[in-house]
Order: C-alpha cells, then structure tokens, then sequence
C-alpha cells in the first residue's frame, strides 16, 4: 500500500504543469561596421641648444708618496674568529695585527637593567708597527688589547714622571689626658648597710 502511494505521488508530480520559464535564447545582431579613426602624427621641432661644456677639475695630484708601493699583504680570517693580517710598503712601513676570541669576566644586563657578571665571548688583539718619519726617525709601537685594556708600548710613548717624595706624617702630640677624681660615693637601696662606702 505504501508503495502505491508513493507512486500514485510521482505520477501526480510528474503530470502537473511546469512553472518554469523556457529557456532564454539571446537575440542575434549584426556586427556594427564602423572604420577605425586616423590621427596625424603630431610634429615636435628639436630643440637648438649647446651642450653645457665643464671645464676640467682644478686640484694638484699628491705626487709625494707615489713612489711607496705595496711589498707584502696577507689576510687571514678563521671559523673560530680569530684573524691575522699584515702588510710591509718599500719605505719599510710595516705593520702585523692579530686576533682571537677568548672567554673573559663580562658584565651582561637583562631587561629590567640588572648587572650579572659572567663568562662572555670578547676579542683580544695584539699587533706591531714599524715606520720612519719624514725626518729619517724610525718608530716601532707594539701593544695589546684584552680584558686589561689598550696597553701600547713604544720608545717615542710619552713616560708619566714618577715623583719620589716622603709623604707627610701627621705630628704626634704627647701629652696626659686628664683623669678625672676619685669621689666615694654611698649606695644606699635594699641590700645595702647605710655605712659601706666603696
């Protein structure tokens, strides 16, 4: 019985008039014809005019070092960040610089401003010079830089003067501090005899 329904259903749904508009089918038009435009190109007159003419630099060439050449160069980087570099000129101008990483007392500051001390990372340095001046004096600095600071040394380094000299000693007064007199006194209070004097 339910089946016959449910056809009886079907046949009545597929009978019923559609409701559905046919299917829209779009005019057909003609293409329009029309010629494509022409435009004149339009005529510029170049402009007359001279190219601005600069005269040449007016400097004189440093011509006093042109005859120091470079003798020697070598450079050196590694992984671990150490480095090694040098180079010697022909006016036996020379110079040799080294580096390396090394672990040293460090000040490190978190977020909030905070100093803790604590191993840190810091590059050491070490390195010669040698030149001759103008005046024929030779020079020669040595120095090394590290957790103790810059420390150059070199003959033509200005010496601090060290001044020997006897400190002054405050003076010593003798003299007896006064002392104060012996009084006796009574004690008096429960416990004590009204004759004691100590």
């Amino acid at each position: 019985m339910k089946l016959f329904v449910i056809a009886a259903v079907l046949a009545v749904a597929a009978a019923a008039p559609s409701s559905y508009k046919p299917e829209y089918k779009a005019p057909a038009y003609a293409a329009p014809s029309y010629s494509a435009p022409s435009y004149s190109s339009p005529a510029y007159a170049t402009p007359a005019y001279a190219a601005p003419a600069y005269a040449a630099p007016a400097y004189a060439k440093d011509n006093k070092y042109a005859g120091i050449t470079v003798t020697s160069q070598s450079d050196e980087r590694n992984l671990d960040g150490s480095s090694q570099w040098s180079y010697a000129q022909s006016d036996y101008t020379t110079r040799e610089e080294s580096q390396v990483q090394k672990k040293m007392q460090g000040v490190a500051y978190d977020s909030y401003g905070k100093a803790t001390y604590e191993d840190v990372m810091g590059n050491t340095n070490k390195g010669s010079s040698y030149w001759v001046s103008p005046e024929g004096e030779k020079f020669t600095l040595t120095w090394v830089a590290d957790e103790q600071g810059f420390q150059p040394k070199g003959d033509h380094l200005p010496v601090a003067p060290v001044h020997v000299y006897e400190l002054p000693v405050a003076p010593v007064h003798e003299y007896e501090l006064p002392v104060a007199p012996a009084l006796p006194y009574k004690r008096t209070g429960l416990g004590y005899s009204g004759n004691s004097y100590y």
